[in-house]
């Protein structure tokens, strides 16, 4: 679909790139040509996504502002400057409101929504800025109707849903620009962090797909590849969902009712 050198001598993060949809980004951007470093936590996992990829990389908190700093002073000093940021690193767990503690909430509203725009002001700081462009790509959820279930990450993706909408607008007079990617459920590692009742819920939930299946990792990397390479040059500060119409026709409920299920019985 993309021509193979689409993205050569281009610089690329990638937050969250050792797994799942992080590591299908990041490869897809190596296989178009870019030179690219990915980030997570955890040091081991990570070195062991790079030498996989054949791509660089740097362990990096993204909830810490020392470590982000540190993060883009790596980057200085070893490819002298950043083209494109994707915001993919993120966390939550699947819990009804009323049972999501304090620290749990602020656990993933720090991880989902602080940490992002923390990468994202450091970057355009001390890049995107003074070299009068940038691409921002930041990957959120399906929370065009909420989240139910999961308040905390709804909550924090829509900030930075919000967020993409009002960095678009301050930095496009740096030639930055900044959309968001909304991901369904996809067909990644992901799903088997989660317990049986709920791995039940996603088979009933693919079959109720208008499309009758879920999305891939590769067809979010490909979305990501056009908001962030010149076919989308006129393009800046929206959302384009991939799930195959959930946004608009799943029930959003009920992943929400078979939690209450096993919780409540």
């Amino acid at each position: 679909m993309y021509q193979k050198d689409l993205f050569k001598d281009k610089i690329v993060l990638v937050t969250g790139g050792r797994s799942g949809i992080g590591y299908a980004i990041a490869e897809q951007y190596i296989d178009l040509g870019a030179t690219v470093i990915i980030a997570s936590r955890k040091e081991e996992q990570l070195a062991e996504a790079a030498a996989a990829l054949k791509c660089d990389y740097k362990a990096c908190n993204i909830r810490n502002v020392d470590e982000v700093e540190a993060l883009a002073d790596y980057i200085k000093t070893n490819h002298s400057r950043l083209d494109i940021l994707v915001n993919n690193a993120g966390g939550q767990f699947p819990a009804p409101a009323e049972l999501i503690n304090p620290k749990g909430w602020a656990a993933v509203i720090n991880n989902n929504l602080n940490g992002t725009f923390y990468m994202s002001q450091q970057m355009a700081k001390t890049f995107f800025i003074p070299q009068k462009h940038g691409n921002i790509v930041n990957i959120i959820a399906n929370v065009f109707r909420g989240f139910p279930g999961m308040a905390h990450t709804g909550a924090a993706r829509a900030g930075v849903e919000n967020l993409t909408k009002t960095l678009a607008q301050e930095w496009a007079e740096y030639n930055i620009r900044v959309n968001a990617v909304a991901p369904g459920i996809i067909e990644s590692s992901g799903l088997e962090t989660y317990p049986d009742q709920i791995k039940a819920f996603f088979d009933e939930a693919r079959k109720a797909n208008l499309m009758k299946r879920f999305g891939t990792v590769k067809e979010v990397a490909n979305t990501v590849m056009f908001y962030s390479c010149p076919l989308s040059a006129y393009t800046s500060g929206t959302t384009l969902y991939v799930d195959g119409l959930d946004h608009l026709a799943g029930n959003g409920m009920a992943m929400y009712a078979t939690m209450k299920k096993m919780i409540y019985g």
